[in-house]
């Protein structure tokens, strides 16, 4: 049985591995191994996994507690207050990116003009 614990602690990439080993040795033992993966729950707990990263939800603030309802409150706290920053750095680094292109396009439209007055006056 602690064998059994053992291969359930594995971590992602010890699990892809096996299964890619078991493939190239013998492909029944891969085909095994991946309906392990799908039977057992791990395939769909890593995409929920990689799903929370995406979103930005980390794992400590949503599903633990230090035990001191005063931290945890600070904590909140100071996570939204970061994410209202990061929000609105990312405002600001979009505002930026518009104004340069459109300095960009103004500048080629500028020269565009200049290009067409020279050919319409010679």
């Amino acid at each position: 049985m602690p064998t059994v614990a053992m291969l359930d602690d594995l971590p992602k990439g010890a699990w892809i591995a096996v299964m890619v080993l078991g493939f190239v040795l013998f492909w029944p033992v891969g085909l095994g191994v991946l309906f392990y993966l799908i039977w057992s729950g791990k395939m769909h707990a890593w995409r929920q996994e990689r799903r929370e990263m995406r979103c930005g939800r980390s794992q400590f603030r949503h599903y633990r507690t230090s035990g001191n309802s005063a931290f945890d409150d600070y904590r909140d706290q100071t996570l939204k207050r970061l994410e209202e920053e990061q929000r609105a750095f990312s405002d600001f680094v979009e505002r930026l990116r518009r104004a340069k292109d459109q300095q960009e396009f103004d500048q080629f439209m500028a020269e565009r003009r200049g290009a067409q007055d020279n050919t319409a006056g010679a």
